[in-house]
């Protein structure tokens, strides 16, 4: 049956990607994508392991997206202008798949991890920062820090917790930049490490 309806490795990757982005990451199973597809399980299994394999591949798939974006978008810029649009990538991705945005987060072995699209990210943070001459491991703070605030924001901005005040979240967004961008420009000189 699933030669007949055309199922591949990639197809059912991108059909959990698309239903991540229907019914949230955390739900995503074999099962429910064979329902999808109107299968029985058993013939998705040739294709993929089991639910951990399909969410390391729709997690791969969403790296490689997001890095994609974020690529395209630094393309040409350095500064603050860099810092803005890799942070409004990280945003509107997670706005418009919050699904895979989730993937993005799901912990991937060491192996797998160093030959995924994450890879990308850190270095295109590293170049972003090479812009603010930060030494190390000071730089390494700041991957940290950024990773940590764009995160925290959007995952707070998904979750609806800025939606019943003003001013709106987008005001916030670009202020939060803009203290980042401040931050970086006058990074605090290392003091003695705390207990």
């Amino acid at each position: 049956m699933a030669a007949r309806v055309g199922l591949t490795t990639e197809r059912l990757t991108r059909a959990g990607a698309e239903l991540a982005d229907e019914v949230g990451f955390a739900q995503v199973t074999v099962s429910e994508l064979a329902r999808r597809f109107d299968v029985k399980v058993a013939s998705l299994y040739s294709h993929v392991k089991n639910s951990r394999d399909l969410k390391t591949r729709i997690s791969l798939l969403a790296l490689a997206e997001l890095a994609d974006r974020a690529a395209e978008a630094l393309a040409g810029r350095a500064g603050k202008d860099a810092l803005a649009a890799f942070a409004d990538v990280y945003r509107d991705y997670a706005r418009e798949h919050p699904g895979r945005y989730a993937a993005t987060q799901f912990r991937l072995d060491p192996e797998t991890a160093l030959a995924s699209a994450g890879v990308r990210h850190a270095q295109m943070t590293r170049a972003i920062l090479r812009g603010y001459d930060l030494p190390e491991p000071e730089e390494t703070h700041a991957v940290r820090m950024l990773g940590s605030v764009f995160h925290g924001y959007v995952s707070l901005e998904l979750a609806g917790g800025f939606s019943h005040s003003a001013p709106d979240s987008g005001e916030t967004w670009s202020r939060v930049v803009d203290a980042l961008d401040a931050l970086l420009r006058n990074w605090p000189t290392p003091g003695p490490p705390r207990p």
